[in-house]
């Protein structure tokens, strides 16, 4: 292994009298019967030197690393903010990325928002349906923590969190001819696929500007569980197809107390 010691290492000694605390003696940087024999060597510039590491008795060289350390981050050195309202962590994180996860927070907090809406509904003494009241306050609290995941990750990025107006959502979800269980449900699985949409875009500015790091929090976060909840809404709208504006309504109902005790 050829190693290149870069010139910021003033501890070693250049002219090749002494290779300093470093390189001691060569028994000492024995390991599992590789002997290093430093061999000091001129560079064409004069400034450094070049240390050889060969192995066993073939006494071939090691080629291919070059340890340049201060070379390396003398041009991040230079990018170190030093004004105290920018963030130090932030990197290869675009203005256009920060945006987009702002939008998503709120597409988040929105259909929090109506399912929080869909919650107090359900929960009326005249309506009194506790599986589908219960249903949508978990499902607010869930895109609750979505939006509050975004602003973790925004704030580690070195973004700044940015929260847009909500709009007032709909307090009545009784419907003529479906009824307001059906109607209800069939508004979250229209609210899933959108947020799912927005996901998507999100995913796609993120690999737009080759941010890895964003499209993997995305992938893993957030896609595969909004498919999960579009096809577990599906199945509960058609459920209540079948079943009508009837008494059906009320053992769906119950399913879904069941199910919630199952869970916890």
């Amino acid at each position: 292994m050829l190693l290149k010691a870069a010139p910021a290492f003033s501890l070693l000694n250049t002219r090749g009298d002494s290779l300093g605390p470093l390189f001691s003696s060569a028994s000492s940087l024995s390991n599992n019967n590789l002997a290093v024999s430093p061999s000091i060597l001129r560079s064409k510039t004069g400034s450094g030197f070049l240390v050889c590491a060969s192995k066993g008795a073939t006494n071939k060289s090691l080629i291919g690393v070059v340890f340049k350390p201060f070379e390396e981050v003398k041009k991040e050195l230079n990018l170190v903010p030093t004004l105290p309202h920018v963030s130090l962590a932030r990197q290869k994180f675009t203005d256009e990325s920060e945006a987009a996860i702002n939008q998503q927070i709120n597409v988040e907090y929105n259909v929090s928002y109506v399912y929080h809406a869909m919650f107090a509904y359900f929960d009326r003494d005249n309506v009194a349906l506790k599986g589908l009241a219960n249903f949508f306050k978990e499902s607010s609290i869930e895109e609750r923590e979505h939006a509050e995941k975004l602003m973790e990750y925004q704030n580690k990025r070195g973004g700044k969190v940015k929260l847009h107006s909500i709009l007032m959502p709909l307090s009545e979800f009784d419907h003529t001819e479906k009824g307001d269980a059906l109607y209800a449900m069939e508004l979250a699985l229209c609210l899933e696929k959108l947020t799912n949409e927005k996901l998507l875009n999100l995913h796609g500015v993120a690999d737009r500007n080759n941010d890895v790091q964003l499209v993997d929090f995305v992938e893993s976060e957030f896609l595969a569980e909004q498919v999960e909840s579009i096809k577990k809404i599906s199945e509960y709208v058609a459920q209540l197809r079948r079943v009508g504006k009837g008494h059906g309504v009320w053992h769906f109902d119950q399913m879904l107390l069941r199910e919630e005790e199952a869970v916890a």
